[in-house]
């Protein structure tokens, strides 16, 4: 019996953390070594071509590794500032950090001329609308559609609530809903222009998260009374923001997204805080209603829960 050696797992560049294959081969590892890597858990393959430190990649949240994907293809095709794709879409949209609901990693591109499939990749879809310089922004080094133009693709790419909460939060961050509008007289008749019109007519800068604004969607939907949005409350204990108020009821509707309780502060704080805050609130008479991502899907329950808090 003839015994192997011990495995020795080749080593990462000591600089770095994104890299295309040719960068790995010029450090001295070979298409062997690149895969024991990945077999053991020490490098991540992100997209043909083009890896990632796993350490860094399991560090990183969901939209921070939807935004890496996107680097990933610019760096696996040495797209910089200059090169002629521009990211649009909902590719743009992540790196305007604006918020999405329920979208997938598809890279997207604005192109001159519409590639074959095969040369984009199956992770990339190219668009060929064209575009003009105002609507091209530079962001981490990236040539990305601008603010309104990434709205307006979006919202005529995708389904009337994910536009909902996109355009909610590019308003909140500036948007110049003006231009917006007159983006939208300019593309009459194309496919996606109604939801585009009604996104605009719906939107709410006022919502402060992708909860809020399906929230509020589903109580226009469900042609329920409509609360007032982030309303001020004073009480002994200082002044509260309510994320929904029917003032003249004292009914307080609350959106309990996780990201209200992990994102910021630590658990154990922010959950401590929140029951200060609804015990003050009590006291002043104010009843709650609190929904979570489960109640969005459960309408009729949903319904008669504010039915009934309103009655009371």
């Amino acid at each position: 019996m003839t015994l192997q050696p011990p495995f020795r797992l080749p080593s990462l560049p000591s600089t770095g953390n994104l890299w295309r294959t040719a960068q790995l081969h010029e450090s001295g590892l070979n298409s062997r070594a690149i895969k024991a890597l990945v077999l053991h858990g020490k490098l991540v393959r992100l997209r043909h071509g083009c890896y990632i430190r796993a350490e860094l990649w399991e560090k990183q949240t969901s939209p921070v590794r939807s935004k890496q994907l996107i680097r990933a293809h610019a760096h696996g095709t040495l797209t910089t500032s200059s090169g002629g794709y521009v990211y649009s879409h909902t590719s743009a949209a992540r790196m305007h950090a604006l918020h999405l609901w329920a979208v997938d990693d598809t890279i997207h591109l604005l192109l001159p001329r519409n590639p074959s499939s095969e040369r984009l990749g199956k992770d990339v879809q190219g668009h060929t609308r064209p575009w003009t310089a105002s609507e091209v922004v530079t962001l981490g080094g990236l040539r990305v559609t601008s603010l309104e133009r990434t709205v307006v693709d979006c919202a005529m790419m995708l389904g009337y609530r994910q536009a909902l909460v996109l355009t909610d939060h590019a308003l909140r961050l500036g948007a110049d809903k003006t231009l917006l509008e007159s983006m939208a007289e300019g593309l009459e008749g194309r496919r996606g222009i109604r939801t585009l019109r009604r996104a605009l007519n719906h939107a709410d800068p006022r919502s402060e998260s992708a909860g809020e604004t399906l929230t509020r969607e589903l109580l226009m939907r469900l042609k329920l009374p409509l609360p007032e949005p982030q309303v001020l409350v004073a009480t002994r204990a200082g002044r509260y923001r309510l994320d929904f108020a029917w003032k003249d009821k004292k009914v307080a509707l609350e959106f309990d997204g996780k990201a209200k309780y992990f994102d910021y502060r630590p658990t154990a704080e922010a959950l401590f805080q929140e029951r200060q805050r609804e015990k003050a609130l009590t006291e002043n008479g104010w009843t709650f209603l609190r929904l979570t991502w489960a109640d969005l899907f459960r309408e009729h329950e949903f319904k008669a829960r504010v039915l009934a808090a309103l009655g009371r």
